[in-house]
């Protein structure tokens, strides 16, 4: 019996400084980990978590960085629900997004499909629908002042080719936010690379059923192409909508900050910077922030509720 019981014990002894060994090893790898984060974490809590957290009680106060500021409860909030600047730079922002936004959609869906059709030189035509999107706002703007310009720009130029008296463009606030959507179509090619992607991973089992059932083109892009490609279009919607709720720079460098003309591009970003930054209105802008917040949220949301009736996931019936 004692012999039998030394293979026994002997591994099971053994095992024990292992084990301490082996915990050792886990907590100094658990310290070094911690150790390398260290600088993110810090800089998460100093430079976002600490600033959003003081946005809040800023928003309460009316603190203007040149003092200490005092609470004022929700006078900031009240005082923005009768600020006329404040309701015109929310309708600027969800006009310019609502029809942005989808446009956006249908325009990189459609030269998605066309950049995705096999002809020579498509790697040529897809580099060159992306291009644009790599220039830098401010040049795009600034290229777009010129094109838009009502006395010598090229649109009018080529529009009064054909006989057709181009319109003011940004100089008139009626084609002003008009304007800013045409040019926003300028960067259409981020979505177009997204888009592409999606294409390409809708398997060729599809098509090749439509095809032994003889659906045609149009059959095919309507039942397979367009419901595979919703998870994608979806996508696009969220950032699509959150992007352009902050929109900032093109109406800003467009009216160098004024939202010229008659307020058609005071945008509500814009409005938050001119309270913040030149007025010194911490605390109103911090409310306005708020605002933006909680707007972004609905619309998220809402986005996130519907996709039920009309997103379409492989392998999971809709």
């Amino acid at each position: 019996m004692a012999a039998n019981e030394n293979p026994v014990t002997a591994p099971t002894l053994n095992a024990i400084p292992k084990i301490k060994s082996k915990s050792s090893y886990k907590r100094k790898l658990t310290l070094y980990g911690v150790l390398f984060a260290l600088p993110w974490m810090l800089g998460i809590l100093i430079f976002s978590a600490y600033p959003l957290v003081m946005s809040i009680y800023y928003s309460f106060t009316s603190y203007s960085i040149l003092d200490a500021g005092q609470w004022v409860g929700i006078g900031n909030y009240k005082e923005l629900m009768s600020d006329n600047t404040f309701r015109i730079s929310i309708y600027n922002t969800l006009y310019y997004t609502l029809i942005s936004v989808p446009l956006n959609i249908a325009v990189g869906v459609a030269l998605a499909l066309l950049l995705n059709t096999k002809i020579r030189g498509q790697g040529i035509y897809r580099t060159l629908f992306f291009i644009p999107s790599l220039v830098p706002a401010v040049a795009t703007t600034i290229i777009w002042m010129w094109l838009l310009n009502p006395q010598f720009g090229l649109v009018n130029y080529w529009l009064e080719k054909i006989g057709i008296s181009g319109p003011p463009w940004l100089g008139d606030e009626h084609w002003a936010k008009p304007s800013l959507i045409l040019m926003s179509l300028w960067g259409v090619g981020q979505a177009i690379v997204i888009y592409l992607a999606g294409l390409q991973d809708i398997p060729q089992d599809y098509y090749d059923a439509a095809d032994v059932d003889g659906a045609s083109t149009a059959r095919k892009l309507r039942h397979i192409t367009l419901p595979l490609m919703t998870p994608v279009i979806f996508f696009n919607l969220i950032m699509g909508v959150i992007g352009t709720m902050q929109n900032f720079v093109l109406p800003y460098t467009l009216t160098n900050g004024t939202g010229a003309p008659a307020g058609s591009l005071m945008f509500y970003v814009m409005y938050l910077y001119q309270n913040a930054f030149l007025y010194l209105k911490m605390g109103y802008a911090s409310a306005m922030a708020w605002i933006l917040f909680l707007i972004v949220l609905v619309l998220t949301i809402l986005i996130f509720v519907s996709q039920k009736r009309w997103v379409h996931y492989q392998g999971k019936e809709s």
